[in-house]
C-alpha cells in the first residue's frame, strides 16, 4: 500500500491555524493590540475603515524590531514572550504562542514599518498571504505600525460569513475596551473612516471607565478593595438601582487580560442577592491580581479562559469582598432603630403608660335581619324591633348544608356554571370596542398558561405567550413596512440613561423604532428624552423595554433596514407579549384565539417555537381503551 500521510505546506497550515486565531477582524484588533503592549508602548493609535474588512492599522510607540526580527515575527511559533515549556506557567506577558503575525499574514495583506531606538532607519516588510514580496530599509520613527488590508481576500467563504460593517466595528470597539480598561496608563487613540471615536489619555482606573462608558457611569460606581495572600482584588462595582437585564458593562481582569468566567460571575450575583430583581444583572470593573504560576492560560487561541488553582476560595473571597464594599458605602438597605424618625417614640408620651383602647360592642346586631330604614325620629325600641322577625334556618340534618339546591333553570344541566379559572379576571389585552368578535367557540384558560378551545376533530391548546408574540411580531412588521405607526404623546418626557455604545445601537435603529410609534426628543452622549410612545406600550414598561432592546440588538442588528426591523419587532413583542401568569378574560382569550389563526404564520412563534397543539377526538378516544 502506497504512503498516503504527507507533510502539509506552510501556507496551508498558516491558513488552518488562522481558523483559530482569527475568526473575524476583532481578532486581529485584538492581537496587535496586545503585541504593541508587550512592545512597552506608552501611546496607542488604531485605524479601522469598512469594518476593519479593508483596514485595520495599529501605530505604537513601542521598542521596534530589527530587520531580523521583523522577517521572523512572521514564522509560525516564533517569539520572544518565552523560551521554555516552564515560562508557560509564569507568563507577564499578553502573547506567547508566536502563532497571530502568521495567521494574519495567510489571510490578509500585511505592511510593517518597524524602528529601533539605536537605529537610524528602519525596515518596511509587506507580505502577501504568507508570501513575502519586498522587504527595504525606510525612514520611520520609533515603534512598529502594522496595517492588515483585505481581510480573507484570499479565502471568500470566510469573508462571506462576516457581517455587516456596523456590526463587526461593534465587536471591534468591544475589544478595545477591554485592552484600554485593562491599561489606563497607556493612552489611545480610536478611529473609524476618518472619524476619531475615543481619545484616551493616560489615567487612572475610574478615569478611564468614566472616559470609555461617560460622564453618567462616575456616580454608578462602588470602590472595591481586598488583598489577601491568594487574590488582590481591586476596581469598581455598579450600584443595584442601575442593574440591567443586557450583561453589556461585566468586566473579569486577572494580571491586567480580560477574561471570561461564569463561575466568578456567579460569586457577584451571589453577592447582590436580594439587591436586584431576578434577572437582572450588575455591572463590575473588576482587576485580580494572582500569582501566575497558579492559572493556566494556555486553554484556548484567544486566552480568555483561564483555569484557577482554586476557584473555590477566588469565589468567597470575591462574593464576601463585594458584599463588604456595598455595606461599607450603603449601597446595601439597613435598619437603623436608634435615628429613623418613624420609630422614635414623641417626646411628650415617653413618660405615659400605655391605655388599653375602649371597643363597644352592638349586642343586638344580627347580619341575617332584613334590613329596615330607621328614621330620626324613631326610638331606639323601635330600632331594635326590626330585628325580632328572624328565624333562626332550619337544619333539620347536618348533611342538609353541603347539600347545594338547584334552581329551576340549572335542574337540566348540570355543568351549565362550570368554571375553569376561579381568579377574576384582571387584565385584558385587548379594547372593549371588539364586542363583535365571534365567541361562538368555548375557550377557557388553563394554569394560567394556555389556552384551549374547540374545534370540528377535537380541540387546540394554546400557548398564550407564545401566540401573543406572534400576532404583535406581524403587527409591528406591517407597521414598519407600511410605515403607518401610531403614537400618542407623553405629557412629562422620559429620561432614559445609555452608555455611549447603547447610544450608537439606538443611533442605528431610531428611524426603525420612529416608525414603530416612539418619538424621540434630545439624544446627548448619555441620555435619550422619548416624547411618545405607542399605544399598545405602557409608560412604566419603557424603561424595561429599552434595556431588553438594547441587550437583543447588541449582536444582531445589521446594516440592511429588513433586518433591523425583524430583530426590532422580536425584541419588542418579547416584552409586550401576555406572559405566564396573566388571566385573561373570555373576550381577550376569544380575541387571542382568533387574531392568530388570522397570522400570515400562526403555527410557530417568532423564535420558531410551536404555538399550539391540536388533540383530535381520536387521541382522546385512545386514552379510554
Amino acid at each position: 500500500m502506497a504512503d498516503i500521510i504527507k507533510l502539509l505546506p506552510d501556507h496551508v497550515a498558516n491558513q488552518i491555524a488562522a481558523g483559530e486565531v482569527v475568526q473575524r477582524p476583532a481578532s486581529v484588533v485584538k492581537e496587535l493590540l496586545e503585541n504593541a503592549i508587550d512592545a512597552g508602548a506608552t501611546a496607542i493609535k488604531l485605524i479601522i475603515k469598512d469594518g476593519g474588512k479593508s483596514l485595520i492599522q495599529v501605530v505604537d510607540n513601542g521598542v521596534g524590531m530589527s530587520a531580523t526580527d521583523a522577517r521572523l515575527s512572521f514564522e509560525r511559533h516564533a517569539t520572544s514572550k518565552i523560551k521554555s515549556a516552564e515560562d508557560l506557567f509564569n507568563l507577564n506577558t499578553k502573547g506567547f504562542r508566536g502563532e497571530a503575525l502568521a495567521s494574519i499574514a495567510a489571510i490578509a495583506r500585511v505592511d510593517l514599518q518597524t524602528k529601533t531606538a539605536d537605529e537610524e532607519i528602519g525596515t518596511v516588510i509587506e507580505i502577501e498571504g504568507s508570501e513575502i514580496k519586498s522587504q527595504e530599509v525606510v525612514v520611520t520613527p520609533q515603534g512598529t505600525s502594522l496595517a492588515v488590508k483585505h481581510l480573507f481576500f484570499n479565502i471568500p467563504a470566510r469573508r462571506n460569513f462576516l457581517k455587516s460593517d456596523s456590526v463587526e466595528l461593534r465587536h471591534i470597539t468591544d475589544e478595545f475596551h477591554r485592552v484600554a480598561l485593562a491599561h489606563p496608563s497607556i493612552a489611545f487613540n480610536y478611529y473609524n473612516n476618518g472619524s476619531e471615536l475615543f481619545n484616551l489619555p493616560q489615567s487612572n482606573f475610574r478615569q478611564r471607565i468614566v472616559n470609555i462608558f461617560g460622564k453618567k457611569s462616575n456616580e454608578k460606581l462602588v470602590p472595591v478593595e481586598e488583598e489577601t495572600q491568594v487574590v488582590k482584588v481591586s476596581g469598581f462595582i455598579c450600584k443595584s438601582e442601575f442593574a440591567k437585564k443586557s450583561r453589556g458593562e461585566q468586566y473579569f481582569f486577572v494580571n491586567n487580560r480580560f477574561i471570561k468566567s461564569h463561575y466568578l460571575h456567579y460569586a457577584v450575583l451571589a453577592a447582590f442577592e436580594g439587591l436586584i430583581k431576578p434577572g437582572m444583572h450588575p455591572g463590575y470593573f473588576l482587576n485580580l491580581e494572582v500569582d501566575p504560576s497558579s492559572i493556566d492560560i494556555n486553554i484556548h487561541p484567544t486566552k480568555t479562559e483561564i483555569k484557577f488553582d482554586d476557584e473555590q476560595t477566588l469565589y468567597a473571597i470575591l462574593r464576601s469582598t463585594i458584599k463588604h464594599s456595598l455595606g461599607q458605602f450603603n449601597v446595601a438597605p439597613t435598619l437603623d432603630f436608634e435615628h429613623d424618625n418613624n420609630l422614635q417614640t414623641p417626646y411628650g408620651y415617653k413618660d405615659k403608660n400605655a391605655v388599653l383602647p375602649k371597643v363597644t360592642v352592638d349586642s343586638t346586631f344580627n347580619p341575617f335581619a332584613e334590613e329596615t330604614k330607621v328614621t330620626s325620629s324613631s326610638s331606639p325600641k323601635s330600632a331594635t324591633s326590626s330585628f325580632s322577625s328572624y328565624k333562626k334556618p332550619s337544619t333539620e340534618s347536618w348533611e342538609s348544608l353541603y347539600v347545594e339546591t338547584p334552581s329551576r333553570e340549572d335542574k337540566s344541566s348540570g355543568f351549565g356554571n362550570l368554571s375553569f379559572e376561579s381568579e377574576v379576571s384582571t387584565k385584558s389585552i385587548f379594547d372593549d370596542s371588539d364586542d363583535d368578535l365571534d365567541t361562538a367557540a368555548i375557550t377557557f384558560q388553563l394554569k394560567r398558561k394556555y389556552i384551549v378551545t374547540t374545534i370540528k376533530s377535537g380541540m387546540v391548546v394554546i400557548d398564550q405567550g407564545r401566540a401573543h408574540q406572534r400576532v404583535l411580531y406581524e403587527k409591528f412588521l406591517k407597521t414598519v413596512t407600511l410605515n403607518e405607526g401610531l403614537s400618542q404623546q407623553l405629557l412629562f418626557p422620559i429620561q432614559l440613561s445609555f452608555s455611549l455604545s447603547e447610544i450608537d445601537i439606538l443611533n442605528e435603529i431610531k428611524d426603525n423604532l420612529t416608525t414603530m410609534g416612539f418619538v424621540f426628543g434630545e439624544i446627548s452622549e448619555s441620555v435619550v428624552e422619548i416624547n411618545g410612545i405607542p399605544p399598545m406600550v405602557a409608560e412604566a414598561e419603557v424603561g424595561s423595554i429599552f434595556d431588553e432592546l438594547m441587550a437583543d440588538c447588541q449582536q444582531n442588528v445589521g446594516a440592511d433596514g429588513f433586518s433591523q426591523a425583524d430583530v426590532l419587532s422580536k425584541a419588542l413583542c418579547k416584552s409586550l407579549a401576555v406572559k405566564t401568569g396573566d388571566v385573561l378574560d373570555k373576550l381577550s382569550q376569544a380575541a387571542l384565539v382568533n387574531d392568530l389563526f388570522a397570522c400570515t404564520e400562526s403555527m410557530v412563534s417568532p423564535f420558531n417555537k410551536p404555538i399550539y397543539v391540536t388533540i383530535t377526538e381520536n387521541d382522546i378516544d385512545k386514552k379510554f381503551i
